[in-house]
């Protein structure tokens, strides 16, 4: 039994001294030149820093030939930054003579942005295209719809990484350039005819102030027509136009017919009325005789009276069909 736990004792003292000292890793430093002692490799795990992100990153430092302080990777590491990706910038950079000190790149990464890949594109421009799918679109003055699309060369400065803006500002900048552009030209024609028109006034527009990149230069890649949307905005302006007329038109044809049933309406009441008075000229001559007010025979020469007038009428009715029937012969 005792020996029974004697061997655990050891299988676990082994344990904990190969997790808290990594010999491997001690003798790898020391077969690389870097000089490092399993105190300093306890010290890390005890300030719950990995050592195979220190280490590592300690060798290749020392053989590029740069000088770390390892304290400052531990910081770095402690701060959550990538300590391994900015080893690797700081080698790059080194190589193709690039100004990058460590606080600077770890400033850059602790921002979250990529400093291996800002040196790289440092050391080898990209190209962005712009817009990133599709064509942009524009119309020139005389309504023609011009469809380009751009490729932009940039150059990572890293100097204004930390801050700077990002390749969406770039896009958009570029894009407004070239709407601004197309915008301003008389016709589409010149727009084919010169579109290193389009290069030369958005690079002039100093589009990479305030941003992470230094556009070394702006390409037409595709340029192409599309709708004369001059023509169809004047096509919905005239159906537009025409619209209006016609509410306006049906507007006055609903007033002429409430003007013509309310001539309608009066008239009706107006020969209502007329009735109405009619029936009471009995009444009146009734009235008129039973007073004494009216005799007999100023009844009967109203009554000839009214039958001289009725003739009358009828007999100009009957001249004026005669006129008409004159005049159409």
């Amino acid at each position: 039994m005792p020996l029974v736990l004697s061997v655990i004792f050891v299988i676990g003292f082994l344990f904990l001294f190969s997790y808290f000292i990594p010999v491997r890793l001690w003798i790898a430093a020391i077969a690389s030149g870097v000089r490092i002692s399993l105190f300093s490799l306890l010290g890390m795990r005890l300030r719950n820093v990995d050592p195979f992100v220190i280490v590592p990153s300690i060798i290749m430092v020392h053989k590029a030939g740069l000088i770390v302080n390892p304290d400052a990777l531990e910081a770095h590491y402690l701060a959550g930054g990538d300590v391994i990706r900015v080893v690797k910038a700081l080698i790059s950079a080194d190589k193709a003579n690039l100004d990058l000190k460590f606080e600077k790149a770890c400033a850059i990464d602790l921002a979250g942005r990529d400093v291996l890949e800002a040196v790289k594109t440092s050391v080898n421009p990209k190209v962005i295209d712009a817009p990133k799918t599709g064509l942009l679109s524009a119309v020139a003055k005389d309504g023609i719809e011009v469809k380009v699309k751009a490729r932009v060369t940039v150059r990572a400065n890293i100097e204004r990484l930390v801050g700077g803006a990002i390749e969406d500002t770039i896009i958009a900048r570029v894009g407004e350039g070239i709407v601004t552009t197309i915008g301003s030209a008389d016709t589409y024609k010149a727009v084919l005819e010169n579109p290193d028109k389009i290069s030369k006034n958005v690079l002039e527009r100093g589009l990479d102030a305030g941003t992470a990149f230094e556009i070394l230069s702006i390409d037409i890649a595709d340029v192409d027509i599309g709708r004369n949307v001059g023509a169809q905005l004047q096509t919905d302006q005239a159906d537009a136009d025409l619209k209006v007329a016609q509410a306006r038109a049906e507007t006055r044809r609903a007033m002429a017919v409430a003007q013509e049933q309310e001539m309608k309406a009066r008239t009706q009441e107006m020969r209502a009325r007329v009735v109405e008075a009619e029936s009471e000229v009995p009444k009146a001559i009734a009235q008129a005789f039973r007073e004494g007010k009216l005799g007999v025979m100023d009844y009967y020469n109203m009554k000839n009276i009214q039958a001289d007038t009725n003739m009358r009428e009828q007999i100009g009715g009957m001249d004026k069909g005669k006129e008409k029937e004159n005049k159409s012969e």
